[in-house]
């Protein structure tokens, strides 16, 4: 259970950087409201929102697994998330080439593996 912690505690971090890179770049740019036209702009925008569109509900889905499943499961999708986050934004922002599509991937795999246990474990079955 603390891997979990530890890496929801990040990936809320990881949404202030997010936040912040944003509001930075729209003082530095002067573009107050939407993405003004600039690509590296709309990047920044893109990275923070596609962040809060999908941990929320992964980490809540990953929660939910703790009665059925044990601290295995719930810190290694908890890692995978936290990773694919991590690698996600770097992709976005233009600091690490392929970290886009590998993030996506990995938090893809993440919701739907934690979608199917809980989908699993509603009909009493468990994989182990």
């Amino acid at each position: 259970m603390m891997v979990f912690l530890i890496c929801a505690g990040l990936l809320g971090l990881l949404a202030v950087a997010l936040t912040v890179n944003v509001g930075a770049m729209r003082g530095r740019k002067k573009i107050f409201l939407g993405d003004g036209g600039d690509p590296e702009m709309l990047a920044a925008i893109r990275a923070h929102a596609n962040l809060v569109e999908f941990v929320p509900l992964a980490l809540l889905l990953i929660w939910l697994l703790r009665g059925p499943y044990g601290n295995l499961t719930i810190a290694v999708l908890a890692i995978l998330l936290t990773v694919g986050r991590l690698l996600h934004a770097g992709g976005m922002l233009g600091h690490l080439k392929g970290g886009r599509a590998i993030g996506a991937v990995l938090t893809t795999v993440v919701l739907a593996i934690a979608s199917a246990l809980l989908i699993l474990s509603g009909f009493s079955i468990r994989l182990y």
